[in-house]
């Protein structure tokens, strides 16, 4: 462990080894299993490929499946850290990152709210600026720069609450090897469970 914490916004929480080298083999196995398709956002098909279960976001095709059994318990070690019940967790998405992938900048579909993440495989870079809705953004102000950076490293668990899910977009850079990450999260009190 360093010396010092990882430069990440306020609400931003992580946990090194939050699963053990068994318990990611036993994962990776799982996902071998899983059946990928490629994400389509904005008429741009990305280079990573995503399994949701669940709620999904509003995509209009086939419904997602259930959560399967085998990312039970780690829901339910993700939920005892985030303080909520393991059912809050109404999404899971498995994303699939092979070599020179990377996920552009972004911030979380708005119906959700917490979101917890583990890393499997290899490291990646998680790199956060302050969110700009798309009228406030001026182009003439040039690039907008990297503020906080994290080395998300393989067995490590995150997750992003508060300032850090709400006023932080965050984007992976393209990863060297391949890369599975997990993510579950919670929806914003008020919204709807929804199979979609």
């Amino acid at each position: 462990m360093s010396l010092f914490a990882p430069d990440t916004p306020d609400g931003f929480h992580y946990r090194e080894d939050f699963i053990s080298a068994a318990e990611e083999s036993s994962l990776a196995t799982h996902i071998a299993g899983v059946e990928f398709s490629n994400f389509e956002l904005r008429g741009v098909v990305a280079k990573r490929r995503v399994a949701f279960f669940g709620a999904s976001y509003d995509r209009g095709d086939a419904p997602a499946p259930p959560i399967p059994d085998f990312l039970r318990p780690l829901i339910d070690r993700a939920a005892e850290w985030a303080g909520v019940a393991p059912d809050a967790f109404a999404m899971a998405l498995i994303n699939e990152y092979r070599a020179g992938s990377p996920i552009g900048w972004h911030r979380d579909a708005p119906q959700y709210d917490i979101v917890a993440g583990i890393s499997l495989v290899s490291p990646s870079r998680m790199r956060f600026r302050p969110y700009l809705s798309p009228g406030a953004i001026d182009a003439t102000a040039g690039r907008r720069k990297t503020t906080h950076e994290i080395v998300l490293n393989p067995r490590s668990g995150y997750l992003m609450t508060g300032e850090a899910r709400n006023g932080y977009e965050h984007s992976i850079p393209p990863v060297a090897d391949l890369r599975y990450s997990i993510t579950f999260r919670t929806l914003r009190p008020g919204r709807a469970r929804r199979r979609r």
